[in-house]
């Protein structure tokens, strides 16, 4: 799905208040959606729309996820953790793919940091189950075959096999994982990328990937983008002083990281048909992995 494609979906969605008292179909046949900002294209391509923003899910079948990611919403709120609210109660479904509104947050004060997260996700992992829904594990390499797919012939096929090799290595070893810390809820993509500093202070956004499982899953994502992505060492101490525990000091801690570097090469693969340089960064990072170098940097595209 490229952002024309998104488009298209977003403006056959019908939106509550983007055409007065007819919804989209007033405004225009969606024509609305032409104007709207968008503000990334990933997994979701998400667009602004005045004091909402909508999240277009990249295949029909998110639409389970889109459920559960507005029904965490409502329990985030009801435990007053911080974070992005639903605009509507369900997913709207168009052309088959799910479309979730949710109320836009105030600009930025500033760019979020590690210890930003930390407290966060100290109060999520002091959370109990919730009620009325259940939290699925952590399915990290869930994803692989599917963005393998959506890549298609835009890799090369030697590529493609290497990581699904990969994922069934990693799977039952990460399965097999005895933690350090209490199992429970988890956000599942940890990252300062995925919290607001708003002027009410940091606002955890993107619940799509939030689920039950180690908790260490949350925390080898920081250390991942210390050694791959160029994280300031101090900024990760300063974050694992905070949150109280270092994942590195866990054995299992290369597992969760091996299987996390395969997810994150297959999610890059799907942008490579429409993305020349999603292509070259997929091919940077498998080749990183074929060469089992833990330090190749790796970037965003």
């Amino acid at each position: 799905m490229d952002e024309a494609r998104a488009r298209e979906i977003l403006a056959a969605a019908k939106l509550p208040g983007t055409g007065g008292a007819g919804g989209a179909g007033a405004a225009g046949g969606g024509g609305w959606a032409a104007d709207a900002e968008l503000l990334s294209l990933g997994e979701n391509a998400v667009f602004g729309l005045g004091g909402l923003v909508a999240k277009v899910g990249r295949a029909p079948e998110l639409l389970e996820r889109a459920e559960r990611e507005v029904a965490l919403a409502g329990w985030l709120a009801a435990a007053g953790v911080p974070a992005v609210r639903a605009a509507e109660e369900k997913p709207l479904v168009a052309e088959g793919h799910p479309v979730t509104l949710w109320h836009r947050l105030a600009p930025a004060v500033r760019p979020a940091e590690p210890r930003d997260l930390a407290p966060l996700l100290r109060v999520i992992h002091a959370l109990p189950e919730p009620a009325g829904f259940t939290l699925p594990p952590r399915e990290l390499l869930g994803g692989v075959e599917r963005w393998l797919r959506l890549a298609g012939d835009a890799i090369d096929p030697a590529d493609a096999a290497f990581l699904r090799e990969r994922r069934d290595a990693f799977a039952p070893a990460a399965a097999a994982l005895v933690p350090r810390l209490a199992p429970g809820p988890i956000h599942g993509d940890a990252l300062p990328r995925n919290v607001h500093v708003g002027p009410d202070g940091p606002v955890l956004v993107d619940l799509e990937t939030f689920s039950s499982d180690l908790r260490e899953h949350d925390l080898v994502v920081l250390a991942l983008s210390r050694d791959r992505y160029g994280l300031d060492p101090a900024a990760y101490d300063a974050f694992t002083a905070d949150y109280g525990f270092d994942v590195r000091e866990w054995d299992g801690c290369a597992v969760l990281r091996g299987a996390r570097e395969t997810a994150s090469c297959a999610w890059v693969a799907q942008h490579a048909p429409v993305n020349p340089k999603a292509l070259a960064e997929f091919e940077r990072r498998v080749a990183s992995l074929r060469d089992g170098d833990p330090e190749v940097r790796w970037y965003p595209f």
